[in-house]
């Protein structure tokens, strides 16, 4: 079962994507690798260099009814492109061992290894050299033969090939599907082979690792070093689930001697020397084929539903990651359906945010985010904020957008001049409250520590407007005042409403541009939405706020100029407060000039009211002021007053509809529709959509992933068929 799996697995290219179970070769320099791989495959590699040691050599064994050898080498994903291209096109087929050695020649050349004579010339590749061998007698078998640890720097050795051999090794041993055959030589004390030490590293309990002794015919029989061997061999000092094998290699004398000659050899050795107290499907290069096919029989089968689970999950991950990255995008063509499409979802979100239409997915509350201006989740119901925002701006300048707060109800009923006195002493202190009274921020305002309205009494207010009184006097007669004079009033009154109104469209702004910025974000790859948000969507909100503040300008305009109105609420707010001002006095005096008096006839509560019409009259005379002056001034306030609230009604509603609504959110969805995509030309929409080379790579290899899965899939589905019962 293991070769049905693998074969086919490794065929589609799944081994780059996935851990694939396999048996890797791996061991210090000269421990004998080279021979226990040529003895297991029968395979007669070069024995006049060492080549075959400098990079990963995939063996890959298989039964079939013609003898066949073929080679490829398999390129180092770190190459660049350039080099890539050649090695992973290089193939080659021979049918004699003979051209064996000419044909890795080429292969190696191909790798930068041979070629001494430049300086691009190395001592070990990360490529892996791949060498299928079919044969009606083949063993159906793969293993890995990885290049010789090297301790320290040697001739022709670098520091930096010390590394690249290390991280080779460690690259194959600890995928967790690899069995690891970590070949020592009994000619080197094991205590002081690197190669036990990665292993138990990767493999800390030895349940995928076989160790493998070569050369104990080299230690003097009897001595202390062969009973070592022997303890390690009986798995008694370092422990190995899988256990652990003894093989004879060839010696120098017998290196010209045939397979079956070395066979007969080893096997006169493990029958005459002290390893012969091993059991004989721990010694031997035949018990050691047919250990290996059980134990990968074995692997195979307790890592397949691991396998299927790991393919399952690295398929669905690819297909996320290129879901991402939207649709291919190297024509103009395929530009510009990408953003067509892309402006399709931005305008039907856009509109429904901005008509308040929160259907779809986009708006689908989380009930984990309370409303609140600065969340993401809120952001989304643009609408609700924009409705949010303004009400709050209204509220703000209704409650801080005057300068002066008169009480009315604050009168001394005193003589003028003392209260003249009275309030110059009071005009004197800080019009502004301590920094203890002052508010906090103005929810929706965007202004920090507002100030507050400078209260007043009425008669500080009335000194204000008789100063003023002062400034606008023209040839009005007394009792009168210039008209001007409630322009001048009114615009001191009302000068924090420009502040406070540039701060609300700007905040408002703010939150239009960071609902784009989240829609686009999630709409479009990062690096589309980087050139969208410059070329386009950063331009447009510019004009647009451009455009509010030009109609913030005339607005302003307006409210600098002399006020205006044809609203009878004016009128009426006027008759109003002169009604208010006259009926308390008169009830005053009415109820100054009332006597009460028991009935005589009855001595009962009832009480008699006489009233003296020219008591009257003289007593609400001498409450009426004289001061022509302060007359002026309180019809002036009354003016002030009523065209105060009715103009601020106005500007809030100018602002919130001709600057806010008609500049910066009407119409936000039509900055990227599919009528602006149409009016690219192709350099723009290539400019503004196309893959950089980066993507491009990430996608081709997305795709190229999703092909070896799916294929892998189908692979493992097949087997798993022919496995059941």
């Amino acid at each position: 079962m293991s070769a049905q799996i693998r074969r086919p697995l490794r065929k589609c290219g799944l081994e780059s994507t996935l851990s694939l179970p396999q048996l890797v070769v791996c061991g210090d320099q000269s421990a004998g690798k080279s021979s226990v791989l040529e003895a297991l495959t029968e395979i007669p590699f070069p024995r006049n260099d060492n080549l075959c040691t400098r990079f990963a050599t995939e063996i890959i064994l298989r039964r079939a009814t013609t003898d066949a050898i073929t080679i490829k080498v398999i390129p180092d994903d770190d190459r660049p492109p350039r080099e890539r291209e050649p090695i992973g096109a290089f193939k080659e087929s021979i049918s004699d061992f003979e051209e064996l050695p000419s044909l890795m020649d080429k292969a190696t050349t191909l790798m930068g290894i041979n070629n001494t004579s430049t300086s691009t010339s190395r001592a070990f590749a990360k490529d892996v050299l791949s060498i299928e061998i079919e044969g009606p007698f083949r063993p159906q078998l793969t293993l890995v033969d990885l290049p010789g640890l090297v301790q320290t720097e040697t001739r022709g050795v670098t520091e930096e090939d010390v590394r690249l051999v290390t991280e080779i090794t460690d690259h194959y041993i600890s995928q967790h599907r690899t069995i690891c055959l970590a070949v020592v030589s009994a000619s080197n004390d094991y205590a002081n082979q690197g190669i036990l030490k990665k292993v138990r590293k990767v493999d800390p309990g030895g349940d995928r690792t076989l160790g493998i002794i070569t050369k104990p015919d080299r230690l003097p029989s009897g001595s202390g070093s062969e009973k070592a061997f022997l303890g390690l061999a009986r798995n008694e000092d370092i422990f190995f689930n899988l256990g652990w094998h003894v093989l004879k290699n060839r010696s120098y004398e017998e290196g010209s001697s045939s397979f079956e000659q070395r066979n007969i050899s080893e096997t006169g050795y493990f029958r005459t020397s002290n390893f012969s107290i091993l059991s004989k499907e721990c010694v031997g290069i035949t018990s050691l084929r047919d250990r290996l096919s059980q134990m990968l029989f074995e692997h195979v089968k307790q890592e397949l539903p691991k396998l299927r689970k790991d393919l399952e999950e690295a398929l669905t991950e690819s297909l996320r990651l290129l879901e991402a990255m939207g649709c291919r995008r190297a024509t103009p063509q395929e530009c510009k359906a990408f953003l067509t499409q892309l402006s399709l979802d931005f305008y039907e979100v856009g509109k429904a945010a901005v008509n308040g239409h929160y259907e779809g997915e986009y708006f689908t509350p989380n009930s984990d985010h309370p409303f609140s201006v600065e969340s993401p989740m809120t952001i989304r119901r643009l609408r609700a904020v924009i409705q949010y925002k303004n009400s709050q701006f209204s509220k703000a300048l209704r409650t801080y957008g005057y300068k002066y707060h008169v009480d009315e109800h604050e009168v001394d009923a005193g003589n003028h001049a003392t209260e003249r006195e009275e309030m110059e002493s009071e005009a004197r202190k800080p019009d502004v409250e301590s920094e203890a009274t002052k508010p906090d921020v103005v929810p929706g305002v965007g202004i920090a520590r507002l100030m507050p309205p400078i209260h007043r009494s009425k008669r500080q207010a009335m000194e204000w407007v008789r100063e003023s009184l002062f400034r606008t006097r023209g040839r009005e007669l007394p009792g009168d005042f210039n008209p001007l004079l409630v322009g001048d009033l009114f615009w001191e009154q009302s000068s924090k409403w420009q502040p406070m109104a540039e701060h609300h469209v700007e905040d408002v702004a703010d939150v239009c541009e960071r609902f784009l910025d989240a829609l686009l974000r999630e709409k479009c790859p990062k690096d589309v939405y980087t050139r969208l948000w410059s070329s386009k969507v950063e331009d447009a909100l510019k004009l647009r706020f451009d455009a509010s503040a030009r109609e913030m300008e005339r607005i302003m305009e307006d409210i600098r100029s002399y006020p205006i109105t044809y609203n009878h609420c004016y009128t009426d707010t006027i008759k109003k407060r002169r009604h208010d001002r006259k009926e308390k006095p008169v009830a005053n005096h009415i109820n100054n000039i009332t006597e009460r008096a028991t009935h005589p006839a009855d001595a009962s509560n009832c009480t008699s009211t006489p009233v003296y019409p020219g008591k009257t009259s003289r007593g609400y005379s001498t409450e009426v002021s004289r001061d022509m002056e302060d007359h002026s001034c309180e019809e002036a306030l009354d003016c002030l007053c009523s065209i105060y609230k009715l103009s601020q009604k106005t500007f809030i509603d100018n602002i919130t509809t001709q600057v806010v609504e008609r500049h910066i959110v009407r119409g936000l969805e039509k900055i990227f529709s599919p009528i602006t995509v149409n009016g690219l030309s192709d350099a723009e929409t290539e400019a503004i959509a196309s893959e950089p080379p980066s993507a491009r790579r990430q996608r081709e290899l997305l795709e190229n992933n999703i092909k070896k899965l799916n294929d892998g899939r189908g692979i493992l589905r097949t087997v798993g068929r022919r496995a059941a019962p």
